[in-house]
């Protein structure tokens, strides 16, 4: 994920339209990460790691009724929401 500190993209929501389109157009360059901070391969190796096995942990460690009243509240959250 980018540093959200360090983003060079307009805030006003016209100019950051045009930005996009510039670069979808290959008329601007892309937004990519500053070159000054690459990635720790460990780090993300372990990140990608927790991430591919945590949901499926939490699900095995979770009981049934638990699980039910979980996807019960979340259920009621989407029908809640106004379109």
């Amino acid at each position: 994920m980018p540093d959200r500190s360090t983003t060079k993209r307009p805030r006003d929501p016209n100019q950051l339209a045009y930005q996009i389109m510039l670069e979808s157009t290959g008329q601007a360059p892309k937004y990519a990460r500053p070159a000054g901070r690459p990635k720790n391969p460990a780090a993300v190796e372990l990140g990608r790691l927790g991430g591919l096995k945590g949901g499926a942990a939490r699900a095995a460690s979770l009981s049934p009724k638990k699980r039910s009243q979980i996807a019960a509240r979340a259920a009621r959250a989407r029908w809640q929401k106004k379109p």
